[in-house]
């Protein structure tokens, strides 16, 4: 899947919400500063394991770094050596029909619009796409999702209210096998990672889609809030240790969010990161920069 690197205006907006000028003016790096800036990356979000591991960096390197420019570019190699390995786009393998990607998440993260800006992205690339929708609970979630399909002249697999949310995956990936479509978008209910009974439907969902096709789901995508800062670890723990997740999206970076827990998520998980969103409409999910994003956090020069 094509993916385009993250727009300027996102960027810019990131910058500068970790509040860091201050240390940056400071220059030779002392312990006091470290002390500080440990204390900054901790307030956004980067969480103990990525702030200790940039913080013991950034003392080794600490005789070296003679002025601001080099402490943020310091920084910023931290950075990117954390968020690096995960920034791995989603690709579709060849001759697997259809894929299945199913979204995953706790309740208003997101995961109904993250999977109809995913059905534009793919019907824009010429696939044929079918969404389904297994959020039974809620419904508004089914009615928002047949929006996305109609907007976008998406087939929307849905039942009644309370259906069971494993038959309606059954059914859209029977339809979506006899319709020769190349991608099948699954919607789940928003649960709490704490509650089991959901957890265990959930894992029906998986069971039931792995008889039809034993690699399926391909794609178990959790949607994360960037705004529940370090929650949003709980969560991947609690959905990892349920179904397997294979990729996360990071949302509503458009809001107050400073951005940490990404890389917090980074150093813990290493589960690829596909996608982040920045916004409301289809064209806010983006690829994920893991330079670009780095820099952005740090306000450096090479930030568009």
């Amino acid at each position: 899947m094509n993916q385009p690197t993250p727009t300027t205006g996102f960027l810019a907006r990131l910058r500068g919400r970790l509040k860091l000028p201050a240390l940056f003016a400071a220059g030779r790096v002392d312990e006091a500063l470290l002390e500080e800036l440990e204390a900054q990356l901790l307030m956004a979000d980067l969480g103990v394991e990525a702030t200790t591991r940039i913080i013991d960096e950034l003392r080794k390197q600490a005789e070296h770094i003679k002025d601001g420019d080099a402490l943020r570019a310091a920084l910023t190699a931290s950075l990117t050596a954390i968020l690096k390995p995960v920034a791995q786009p989603l690709v579709l393998p060849q001759g697997v029909k259809p894929y299945v990607l199913l979204a995953l998440g706790v309740n208003g993260v997101g995961k109904t619009t993250t999977l109809g800006k995913l059905a534009q992205r793919f019907k824009a690339e010429g696939k044929n796409v079918m969404l389904a929708a297994a959020d039974t609970f809620r419904a508004a979630a089914v009615e928002q999702l047949q929006a996305w399909g109609e907007r976008h002249g998406v087939p929307v697999i849905a039942q009644g209210p309370g259906a069971d949310p494993a038959a309606v995956a059954h059914d859209a990936y029977a339809a979506a096998k006899a319709r020769g479509s190349d991608v099948l978008l699954v919607d789940t209910a928003g649960r709490l990672h704490t509650r089991e009974p959901l957890m265990q439907e959930l894992k029906k969902i998986v069971r039931v889609l792995g008889k039809l096709d034993s690699a399926a789901p391909h794609e178990r995508l959790l949607v994360l809030d960037a705004g529940t800062g370090q929650n949003a670890l709980r969560q991947i723990e609690e959905f990892h240790a349920a179904v397997g997740v294979t990729g996360l999206v990071i949302t509503k970076l458009d809001g107050s969010a400073k951005g940490g827990i990404l890389v917090a998520a980074a150093e813990r998980f290493r589960i690829p990161v596909r996608f982040i969103g920045t916004g409301e409409a289809g064209g806010d999910l983006e690829g994920f920069d893991a330079e670009a994003y780095a820099a952005a956090l740090t306000g450096g020069e090479n930030t568009p």
